[in-house]
């Protein structure tokens, strides 16, 4: 029996084409998709980030080391005052506490100062091109809408090497779903203003069942007694992401108590009813609440949910604003 022949994967010109195929059936203007899809070149560096992604490369004490400096811890105190009431308008809208928008906001994008150089549509036709991870297609799709439906021009849709954009780093799919104008200038605005930027992070966070009034987690102690009776006694995850299979299942707070995990100091965990998972790094050790899992939502890593949730630790959770405050309305970062 003759060996059956393989199709010939497509070149990235034809690929293109099917694109656009693709994106008139969905109700892409053909104005954007020539203006969008035209010229585009595969970008190379896109591929090689995706298989050294640093949440996947660098272990989890070495990450937090890494991103909690103590220029980073200034800088985001300094944030939550400048934008002090901004930050309280947004939580009073959407139960998101102001020491957690500003973390996110400083790890996505350094606190507005980086949102990335790389051109959206390039940087996801060559990630669909590539096809080591299906969602790259629909986000291109998303980011054509984005265009067609005028909220940024396509000079100005730069972002990360996978397409995240915006100070938030949302990807374009996660931008028709969650972005807001909050300060009601008839745009959602990502990009430069900070209303808007918050009030998107804070709704994203909200949709994933960010429960208000309680913490993200917290650094714990294990004992070498203590690790054994874990490693006995709790089982892993087997369902989720990545992330999630590397967290125990969740167990009541005194649970953990009665295993030995304490305070960093040696004192008792607080008494809670919160259920809790533990995550593992290589010489630190966290117990996770339910938000935690909101926060790997937005990237499902523990290094990132980890320093994310150790850097809104060190920012007063309802900062006293400067005298006098500026306005809220339709204020843009310089």
């Amino acid at each position: 029996m003759a060996a059956r022949q393989q199709t010939p994967a497509p070149t990235f010109d034809e690929f293109l084409l099917g694109l656009r195929t693709e994106a008139a059936a969905r109700g892409i203007s053909q104005a954007t998709i020539d203006a969008a899809l035209t010229g585009v070149e595969p970008l190379p560096i896109a591929i090689e980030r995706d298989r050294t992604q640093p949440e996947e490369v660098i272990s989890l004490d070495t990450y937090v080391a890494r991103l909690l400096k103590p220029k980073t811890i200034a800088t985001a105190r300094t944030a939550a005052v400048t934008y002090a009431e901004l930050l309280r308008h947004v939580e009073d809208a959407y139960g998101v506490p102001p020491n957690i928008l500003v973390a996110v906001w400083g790890v996505e994008s350094n606190f507005g100062t980086f949102t990335g150089i790389r051109p959206t549509v390039a940087a996801l036709a060559t990630l669909a091109y590539d096809g080591r991870r299906s969602l790259f297609r629909n986000e291109l799709f998303s980011a054509l809408q984005i265009l067609d439906a005028g909220h940024i021009t396509l000079d100005q849709m730069k972002g990360s090497w996978a397409g995240a954009m915006g100070q938030p780093q949302f990807m374009p799919s996660s931008y028709l779903k969650y972005a807001v104008d909050f300060d009601h200038d008839g745009r959602a605005d990502i990009w430069t203003t900070p209303a808007d930027v918050f009030a998107s992070i804070a709704n994203y966070l909200k949709a994933y069942g960010w429960t208000t009034g309680v913490r993200w987690g917290r650094e714990v102690r294990l004992t070498k007694s203590a690790r054994a009776r874990v490693d006995h006694a709790v089982p892993m995850r087997t369902s989720g992401c990545k992330a999630e299979r590397e967290m125990t299942k969740a167990l009541p707070v005194k649970e953990w108590t009665r295993l030995g995990v304490t305070l960093p100091g040696g004192k008792s965990l607080p008494t809670t009813d919160l259920q809790a998972s533990l995550v593992r790094g290589d010489k630190r050790f966290f117990l996770v609440y339910p938000n935690y899992e909101v926060l790997l939502a937005y990237n499902c890593a523990n290094s990132y949910a980890v320093s994310l949730g150790l850097l809104s630790d060190t920012v007063p959770v309802r900062p006293a604003p400067r005298a006098p405050s500026a306005r809220f309305e339709n204020p843009r970062l310089r």
